[in-house]
């Protein structure tokens, strides 16, 4: 009995940081870190660093997202009683002050971990932990209309990026702030998709949120320029000089947006195998896939280079 006990317990905290969406900082920041290192000129052995740099910057952001994981599931056990009642705080497998103490566990490690990359890399830890806790304690971010959507993706979009690119090089740089701009649109358009399946249970709380307030229709629409917009003036960004020739690729990932657009419009509701939406996994999937080709391409260019 103690056993099985035992085992709720260590299941309740895995699900409490929930791993899929750690998949985000680790792969978004290891493509970032590569094509900084190419891009920079820096000379070493790549898969060398890959163990001793790029894999532990990787992992304190990792566990920075993990950390804020648990302290938004403490500060939403209400409205997960109602809408995500499978969760481990509303199934009693773990207790909001458990889940507060880990959350806390969590960026008092992240912050030591970030401490051994670079001065730079612990500052933007610092303030994407500013960003994630003023998300969820009280006042919190996440009731406020607007300003939730950028509360994600300040964070999650700017602040990553620069974080990743500080481990290599100079993150003040046009390339990083740009991309690392693109991805902060592109996260404030398509956060919206979270808040789908927590229509119901952010209003009866208190949240406001764009789908609650205007319907989801209505919300894809206020989405789709932000999804659609960052990768479409990449020519107009490459024409004035921001952006190299070889980044031209990266218009393509509109299409994504639309694709985004029209999975919300469809009154999308929960995935099968995910907890949320197809049109909040497909947001995810298209941030990966923008930071990956980005990486790729800045890496080739500079090898031909």
């Amino acid at each position: 009995m103690r056993t099985t006990h035992f085992k709720k317990g260590v299941f309740g905290y895995i699900e409490l940081i929930r791993p899929f969406t750690l998949l985000a900082p680790i792969i978004v920041s290891m493509c970032i870190m590569i094509a900084s290192f190419f891009q920079s000129g820096k000379t070493g052995d790549i898969f060398n660093l890959l163990w001793i740099t790029i894999l532990p910057a990787s992992f304190t952001l990792a566990v920075l997202n993990a950390a804020s994981n648990s302290l938004n599931q403490a500060a939403d056990f209400k409205a997960d009683k109602i809408s995500k009642s499978y969760r481990p705080l509303p199934r009693g497998l773990v207790t909001i002050n458990q889940a507060k103490t880990l959350s806390v566990i969590l960026y008092f490690l992240a912050f030591y971990m970030s401490t051994t990359i670079n001065i730079m890399f612990t500052i933007f830890v610092i303030l994407i932990a500013v960003f994630t806790i003023t998300y969820s304690i009280t006042p919190r971010m996440k009731d406020f209309l607007f300003l939730n959507q950028i509360w994600v993706a300040i964070p999650r979009g700017m602040l990553g990026v620069l974080a990743s690119w500080s481990v290599f090089a100079n993150s003040l740089q046009p390339v990083p702030v740009t991309i690392g701009f693109l991805a902060m649109l592109f996260l404030i358009g398509g956060s919206i998709t979270k808040d789908i399946t927590d229509c119901y249970a952010d209003k009866k709380t208190g949240t406001n949120t764009l789908v609650n307030t205007f319907g989801i229709k209505k919300a894809a629409f206020i989405a789709l320029p932000f999804m659609f917009f960052p990768f479409s003036i990449v020519p107009i960004l490459i024409d004035i000089g921001i952006l190299g020739s070889y980044l031209w690729l990266l218009t393509f990932l509109a299409v994504p947006g639309y694709f985004i657009f029209y999975l919300m419009i469809r009154d999308d509701k929960k995935s099968r195998f995910l907890e949320n939406t197809s049109a909040w996994t497909f947001m995810y999937i298209t941030y990966f896939f923008f930071a990956f080709s980005f990486s790729v391409l800045t890496v080739l260019n500079s090898i031909i280079s």
